[in-house]
């Protein structure tokens, strides 16, 4: 019964061991390690799960019409009833923010992946293919870049006010090319590479050599250009929509939200610019610190693209 019951308790512990399940508490010890070492990384990706939690959830939770006025409620302070105060229409501002913070990550996200996209597909094609085409696509990378891109920016949005998906295609046109360049380059880097070169004398279609080297090592650097155009199409827009071009008054974003407050700050409504101002800074700032973590750890990706 001993030396039975005794195997029974090897045969557990060995099927406990060969499961693979990791012992009780390894999340907490891997997480306090992390906190301890990279404590910066972590609030900042809290602050990011929280902003997005608070946009997402929040105008779902409690939708307010913006077309609705009650001035009977209108520029409270902050306070039990409402914890962000209320505007001069008697709006929830703690609703308009998140409805804001909502608007403007959809607009800088969408901004992004069209910025990435244009500059990968011109970055890997003028690097791969060279000749008349990389002349052609630099040069044009050159004049975009030589024109104001937030002048540019205006004079395509004022042709079309309100309009979301304007806002999105003219913040695109004036920011793929940082990430066109830096495909290119990276492109170029590999163009002489061992593991080309024998790629080609294998007598591989240049379209497959591209899938299957290039394209992996430049989505690490889209990737990181993704994360550090978020903070930057962010900025854009708010600006945008700040001076009055971008989207209509009645719509929040955060550079509406700013509009409006610029008018009530005088009047002593100090949380009409506090909260939507405070919310942009500390998501443009924990979002730089997670694309300045990433792009520390570019090369690791660069690593493993190049692995045979």
């Amino acid at each position: 019964m001993d030396e039975s019951g005794s195997g029974a308790r090897v045969v557990g512990a060995g099927s406990a061991v060969g499961s693979g399940r990791r012992p009780r508490g390894f999340l907490r010890r891997v997480s306090g390690r992390l906190l301890r070492r990279k404590p910066v990384l972590v609030l900042a990706v809290g602050v990011l799960v929280v902003a997005v939690l608070y946009a997402g959830l929040v105008p779902l939770l409690m939708p307010v019409d913006d077309a609705l006025v009650d001035f009977s409620i209108s520029r409270r302070p902050p306070g039990f009833e409402f914890a962000f105060g209320t505007d001069n229409a008697g709006r929830d501002v703690f609703v308009r923010v998140a409805e804001g913070m909502r608007i403007s990550l959809f607009i800088a996200l969408a901004t992004a992946l069209g910025s990435a996209l244009v500059g990968m597909l011109v970055g890997i094609t003028a690097g791969a293919f060279g000749g008349w085409w990389d002349r052609l696509s630099m040069r044009v990378v050159d004049a975009v870049n030589s024109l104001p891109s937030l002048l540019l920016s205006l004079l395509i949005v004022a042709m079309y006010r309100g309009s979301v998906l304007a806002i999105v295609l003219a913040l695109v046109l004036t920011h793929w090319t940082s990430i066109a360049r830096v495909v290119r380059s990276e492109v170029l880097a590999l163009r002489h590479a061992e593991f080309v070169q024998a790629a080609q004398l294998r007598g591989l279609p240049r379209w497959q050599i591209v899938r299957w080297h290039f394209v992996p090592v430049a989505t690490g650097q889209v990737v990181i250009g993704v994360v550090l155009l978020i903070p930057h199409a962010i900025w854009h827009e708010s600006t945008l929509s700040f001076l009055g071009v971008g989207l209509p008054p009645h719509r929040a974003s955060l550079g509406t939200l700013l509009s409006d407050a610029q008018s009530s700050i005088l009047l002593g409504d100090w949380w009409l610019l506090v909260f939507p101002a405070g919310l942009l800074i500390l998501v443009t700032l924990a979002v730089s610190v997670v694309g300045g973590h990433l792009q520390r750890k570019s090369q690791v990706l660069q690593d493993i693209s190049e692995w045979p």
